[in-house]
């Protein structure tokens, strides 16, 4: 879709995403990169039981979330599963039908297609699949990004992912032994129960405190004071112990007053 005549030009920014699994369901990460102008970020994050799928679909939205103003961006996945979702409206029609592909069979990962949704209102996204493992230098770095971060300890919780019978695939032999599911509930449960090492960085992740789900709110705005350099967008809460939990994702830093450096959009 073309701006409104009149209306000023969005900043064009290009992302390159990628997700991992190790064992497909097992540990998970994502990987991101943003680029505008001489700006660039990346991003990375894990979960200790989800899938690949939906590691490639929230590598795009957690890059997609960081911009902090409507953007045009041109975003590049090596997942034919989240460009032609995408690109031919099926997430779209599903959403219309109720999350449902066909009126039996329920749409997989709706939790994640309708965050993608939301994001693709607020910018002017256009995708493009790029062949993974083929030398293209910024995919092979979110693929990077993304094994490094499935890897990590303490992974947070996909409190999305839903287990179904085609999840439970034969792993490939060879290579590092791999956490049994079993261990990975186990782990999970742990996690869930309040485990204080694993970071709150997503709604619906359970409160380190008590284990309820967090929610995400907006704080009120005000005029930034004299000497603010930063600001939070938004913030996780606990409904039930009321715990608040600050992330980096949703902290902007306000622009210097002498205007040496512009606002980041990412």
């Amino acid at each position: 879709m073309s701006d409104e005549v009149g209306a000023p030009k969005k900043k064009l920014v290009t992302i390159y995403t990628d997700g991992a699994c190790v064992g497909n369901p097992g540990r998970g990460g994502y990987g991101a990169v943003l680029m505008f102008g001489q700006h660039r970020r990346e991003l990375a994050g894990g979960f200790l039981l989800t899938t690949n799928n939906r590691m490639e679909i929230m590598a795009a939205i957690v890059a997609l979330e960081s911009l902090k103003e409507s953007c045009q961006v041109a975003l590049y996945s090596d997942s034919r599963y989240v460009v032609d979702t995408m690109s031919l409206n099926w997430a779209k029609k599903w959403r219309a039908n109720g999350w449902f592909r066909n009126q039996k069979e329920q749409a997989v990962n709706f939790d994640l297609w309708e965050r993608m949704l939301v994001l693709c209102e607020k910018h002017q996204v256009e995708f493009h699949w790029v062949k993974g493992h083929a030398g293209e230098p910024e995919n092979e770095r979110c693929d990077e990004l993304a094994v490094q971060a499935a890897n990590q300890k303490d992974l947070a919780v996909d409190s999305g992912y839903k287990p179904t019978s085609s999840d439970h695939k034969p792993k490939p032999a060879g290579g590092p032994p791999q956490p049994t599911l079993l261990e990975l509930e186990t782990e999970l449960y742990n996690t869930a129960s309040g485990d204080s090492r694993v970071k709150v960085t997503y709604e619906g992740q359970p409160c380190r405190k008590c284990g309820t789900p967090v929610v995400r709110k907006a704080p009120k705005r005000h005029e930034p004071k004299r000497g603010q350099s930063y600001y939070y967008e938004y913030y996780f809460h606990c409904p039930r112990c009321a715990t608040m939990y600050m992330v980096d994702e949703a902290k902007v830093v306000l622009p210097d007053t002498a205007g040496k450096e512009s606002p980041r959009l990412f």
